[in-house]
């Protein structure tokens, strides 16, 4: 165990190491059938061995460069893509299996299951560095990452080895491969759902963000860490799947207020909105202009989850402006003041007028009330669109 870790961390290596028991008994499994699938012992290992290189290898890298585009979305989701790759990565090894029943296929079978795999596997390796750098309470990123492999290898001999044993039991038999597979895939996933759980992430996303900023405008103090990420969906996209994986004990911290506008803002927020397609108006634009001409960021009125980004905009100025999107939405919900269109709210005590004049003063108040309570408030944590614009131009 690192000497200088977070409360967090000890609840997720356990659930990992009993996670890694099982993905290395599913290896072994999968391993056995592939063999067995293309003649174990009639003299084909060393063609299956080359089929095996040419799958995992070749196919494999192809997969992995494919995928790479979507990095940004690990940053922003970590738990619900890692568990997504958990999944991926045994739909592989029950794919393996049930070659031996499909030897004409295994080529195809294989190739998809290698595929597979190896997209988990850049999944999983993304989202660990997510992980860790959340452990590491003294900035000691090293020490944390070595503790973590040193875990991981010993879970992965423990497992090694009960698969060795569970393969001699059943042999050759497809039914009984498949029967132990369900039985270990489902304490895979469990540990895995109970490590990512566990996990504390102090960084802010959309959803987060929003959570926070919101129970701050209703509450006057910034929800504590814990709290946030027993709320936060592992699938934002996939509502169904949130209410079936959701954490059993509710936080009574949060108000339901607070989280129906987290859900609403970061479901309909679009970071690098074009202005062109909200704004039509000359003078609208030009109002919006005058408003924020010294601001990195604006939000037109019409459009209050739409916030646009000059060229240079930083992670701390899109959560400066999702705290004011968060403000324009509690002045909406609790005031009573809907927009009337941005050449009205862009004049004193227009909506946009005084959300910006709300967020220049409270802004720096919500991040040191976050701080106080352990969020990581330097900048926002997310997948803009790559629109821009510069002072002078409408888009």
């Amino acid at each position: 165990m690192p000497l200088q870790k977070t409360s967090d961390y000890l609840e997720y290596s356990l659930w990992r190491g009993v996670q890694g028991v099982a993905c290395q008994v599913s290896g072994v499994l999968a391993t056995q059938a592939l063999l067995f699938a293309v003649g174990l012992g009639k003299g084909a290992i060393p063609t299956a061995a080359a089929i095996n290189w040419v799958l995992k290898d070749g196919i494999g890298y192809l997969s992995k460069i494919l995928l790479s585009d979507f990095g940004r979305h690990f940053d922003v989701n970590p738990k619900g893509w890692r568990l997504f790759a958990d999944l991926l990565e045994n739909t592989a090894f029950g794919l393996e299996m049930c070659t031996p029943a499909f030897p004409h296929l295994f080529v195809p079978i294989g190739a998809f299951a290698g595929a597979s795999r190896s997209a988990a596997s850049l999944i999983q390796a993304s989202t660990r560095s997510c992980f860790f750098a959340g452990f590491a309470a003294q900035r000691n990123f090293a020490e944390v990452i070595a503790k973590g492999e040193v875990q991981g290898m010993a879970s992965r001999f423990i497992g090694i080895g009960l698969g060795i044993g569970l393969g001699n039991c059943i042999g050759s038999s497809t039914p009984l491969v498949l029967a132990s597979f369900c039985v270990v895939t489902w304490i895979h996933m469990y540990s895995n759902l109970k490590s990512y759980q566990s996990i504390q992430i102090r960084t802010l996303n959309p959803y987060r963000a929003s959570l926070v900023f919101s129970e701050y405008l209703l509450s006057g103090q910034a929800p504590p860490v814990k709290e946030v990420n027993a709320e936060e969906p592992l699938f934002p996209a996939v509502p169904i799947l949130n209410a079936y994986f959701a954490t059993k004990a509710q936080p009574i911290v949060l108000s339901s207020e607070a989280k129906a506008a987290a859900v609403e803002i970061e479901s309909r927020l679009q970071l690098g909105s074009k202005l062109s397609e909200i704004i039509k108006n000359k003078e609208e634009v030009l109002a919006l202009f005058s408003l924020y001409k010294m601001k990195a960021t604006f939000c037109p009125s019409i459009w209050e989850n739409s916030v646009v980004l000059k060229e240079n905009c930083s992670q701390q100025d899109m959560l400066k402006a999702l705290f004011q999107v968060n403000y324009l939405y509690w002045l909406e919900k609790n005031a009573g003041i809907e927009g009337r269109g941005s050449l009205y709210d862009c004049k004193p005590g227009g909506r946009l007028q005084l959300s910006l004049d709300y967020a220049e003063r409270e802004f720096d108040h919500a991040r040191n009330d976050g701080e106080s309570v352990s969020w990581i408030t330097d900048g926002l944590i997310a997948r803009p669109l790559p629109n821009r614009i510069r002072l002078g131009n409408t888009e």
